[in-house]
């Protein structure tokens, strides 16, 4: 499959790059930094570019079959970043004619996190959640096929894929899962087809 990774240089962003070339994908990875990431496999493709420009982006996205955004912003402070993104990511798609996306936002966009761990999240990442679930409502209202991975604090622990799912909530009692079965969540969801049109809590 012929994917494009927006986010490509992050912790996730680089693990979904790594998991999808061992299985053998044509990978296509949008960056603004492309010192940052190695392209040394013929399968890889790096091309520059702001996720911010709707026209960098749509050029990207020609001949992509699907696509994995794991975008991220800088920051706590209120932004539309991520929204913007999605939105010049979605234009695109829509010029091309692709139907797949994965994205993956945060657990507590729908203020499912219970306790204090979940006031902490509300009140500490309030900004980061309200532009992730912007971005989340914008896939909505496209005629695409999305999967939302809502995950609990990443870390970095290595590929286990033991990883729980929740598609109401969040794993009971869940508090963490490495960036590594973030990923591997996004590329199976996409690759095998599953979890169209839902959005999923993840954690251990």
């Amino acid at each position: 499959m012929k994917l494009i990774v927006f986010g490509a240089t992050g912790g996730t962003g680089k693990e979904v790059i790594k998991q999808a070339l061992a299985e053998g994908h044509e990978v296509t990875a949008f960056v603004r930094n492309p010192s940052k990431l190695n392209g040394d496999d013929p399968l890889l493709t790096i091309i520059q570019g702001d996720a911010l420009n709707a026209k960098a982006v749509e050029d990207a996205l020609a001949g992509q079959e699907a696509v994995i955004s794991c975008l991220g912003s800088d920051g706590l402070k209120e932004t539309t970043v991520l929204s913007d993104m999605t939105k010049n990511i979605l234009t695109g798609m829509n010029t091309h004619h692709i139907e797949r996306i994965a994205y993956v936002a945060s657990a507590g966009i729908h203020k499912e996190i219970p306790g204090l761990q979940g006031k902490l999240a509300q009140f500490i990442l309030r900004n980061v959640l309200k532009d992730h679930k912007n971005a989340v409502e914008e896939i909505k209202k496209h005629d695409v096929h999305y999967t939302i991975a809502r995950p609990m604090q990443l870390t970095t622990q290595p590929l286990s894929k033991t990883y729980r799912q929740d598609g109401d909530s969040i794993p009971d009692k869940g508090r963490k899962i490495g960036r590594a079965d973030v990923a591997h969540f996004l590329l199976q969801s996409v690759i095998q087809g599953k979890h169209i049109n839902e959005s999923i809590g993840l954690a251990y």
